[in-house]
């Protein structure tokens, strides 16, 4: 296996077994790096689990990040339950990382079993090609389903890229690895006591952005990718896009606004029109609960026509995983601006920081249409005896008279309408005056996040 000892200041060296770490440098940063790999195709034994133990507890109590490449079979069968009681005592030092420090998890090679559910204790997951993770291998799937299903099929990168989305990232090989590990740590602080560093912008904050406006089609049914519009708002157009295969209708990223490390949420039109489902909102509220953990403030994009309609999508618990972005939203803590685009319509809207949610700062752009729901929707309900001559000036009144930022801007829920030359000056600016911002948590055990 790869010897991380030899990049740093290895740590219980002579225990031999599957699991190695080490104190070293990721993108000039300090880590606590754990590789687990070797003989028996990385079976971990009770001696392995309880360096995987003290390796996240090192990293815990030295709040600096914790990164694990890793490559195991699981727990060696011939160790009995000594070596799932080690997996377990493992397990419960990462879940005590979990807002604290960092983890970052790596797949190498295959991993199975319970070494493969330490993924989904990670903040966030990278994958290199060729590689599969799964909980029961295609034999078991064999036996109890009778269904039969490749390693690739069954847990490979691009299923938990873009089905699952246990993975975050997917590259190439160990070496792109390691430089996507280093860039991700260098938007993230060492610990949650502390907020992100950031670096010296050449971009000026206050570059006019008019492009972005451009990019909105003059019908409401009209596509784009919100992409280009957070390129065109942040540092030097660049965005680290997390999941970019799963839950495609919602954009989630890193990206620097004037050197500030920030979190960008965006519905994207090009996908589902932008509604949110089960899978979005999932991808939302984490990435939201993430960057509140870890100081990054969060600027959202909004446009969205609410959440997306079906009886299957409600029968698999619409209602509770709904309520994530909005839980998720609601206790963030760190500075929150919000920037309504196009469309903010019903549920949709209060769940993509609202202001009602408490966000800090609500901006619209001119196109921006705010209200329970589009115009033909509200016509159909509310004059549905309507003749069709008659309903298309209803639409058209209605349209005039409620979808337009300014009814919201003087009942207090938008701030600001702004020209969408100024998003970038105006968000810059807001996250400059909130970099004070501070909050008074209650005391409690810990809240009751819906799942």
């Amino acid at each position: 296996m790869t010897d991380v000892a030899t990049h740093g200041v290895p740590l219980r060296h002579r225990t031999g077994g599957s699991v190695a770490f080490s104190v070293r440098e990721m993108g000039g940063r300090r880590v606590v790096a754990v590789e687990i790999a070797g003989e028996d195709r990385g079976a971990l034994r009770p001696a392995d689990g309880e360096n995987l133990a003290i390796a996240a507890r090192t990293a815990r109590e030295k709040r600096i990040p914790l990164v694990c490449f890793v490559a195991s079979s699981g727990a060696a069968i011939d160790e009995g339950v000594g070596a799932v009681h080690g997996w377990g005592t493992a397990a419960k030092e990462f879940v005590s990382c979990s807002g604290l420090v960092p983890t970052i998890f790596c797949v190498t090679g295959p991993t199975v079993s319970g070494p493969a559910l330490l993924l989904g204790l990670a903040d966030l997951v990278v994958m290199v090609d060729d590689t599969y993770a799964f909980v029961s291998g295609p034999h078991m799937v064999e036996q109890f389903t009778g269904e039969e299903v490749s390693n690739e099929g069954l847990g490979g990168t691009s299923m938990h890229g873009g089905t699952s989305g246990v993975a975050h990232f997917t590259v190439g090989d160990r070496a792109e690895a390691d430089d996507l590990i280093a860039e991700l740590i260098g938007y993230l602080p060492d610990h949650a006591d502390v907020a992100p560093t950031g670096w010296p912008c050449t971009d000026p904050v206050d570059r006019p952005t008019p492009e972005a406006g451009e990019l909105i089609p003059d019908t409401p049914t009209g596509s784009y990718d919100v992409r280009d519009v957070l390129a065109a708002v942040v540092d030097d157009g660049h965005l680290l896009e997390p999941r970019s295969a799963w839950a495609t209708n919602l954009v989630t990223a890193f990206a620097s606004i004037g050197g500030r490390p920030v979190g960008l949420v965006a519905n994207q039109p090009q996908s589902v029109a932008g509604t949110l489902d089960i899978a979005a909102s999932q991808k939302g509220g984490r990435f939201v609960a993430f960057c509140d953990a870890f100081n990054l403030p969060l600027v959202t994009f909004v446009d969205t026509s609410g959440f997306y309609p079906g009886k299957d999508l409600e029968w698999r618990g619409m209602i509770r995983y709904g309520a994530q972005m909005a839980f998720a939203y609601a206790r963030a803590t760190v500075p929150r601006v919000c920037v309504t685009l196009r469309k903010s319509y019903g549920g949709a809207y209060i769940v993509m920081d609202s202001r009602n949610m408490g966000n800090d700062l609500m901006l619209a752009w001119p196109s921006a249409e705010i209200a329970v729901m589009g115009a033909k929707g509200a016509v159909e309900i509310l004059h549905r005896n309507a003749e069709e001559a008659e309903r298309d000036e209803l639409v058209a009144a209605y349209e005039e008279r409620l979808l337009n930022p300014y009814i919201a801007a003087e009942r207090g829920s938008v701030d600001r309408v702004i020209d969408p030359a100024e998003t970038r000056s105006e968000v810059a600016a807001a996250l400059e005056v909130l970099v004070g911002k501070r909050e008074r948590l209650p005391r409690r055990r810990h809240d009751n996040s819906p799942l």
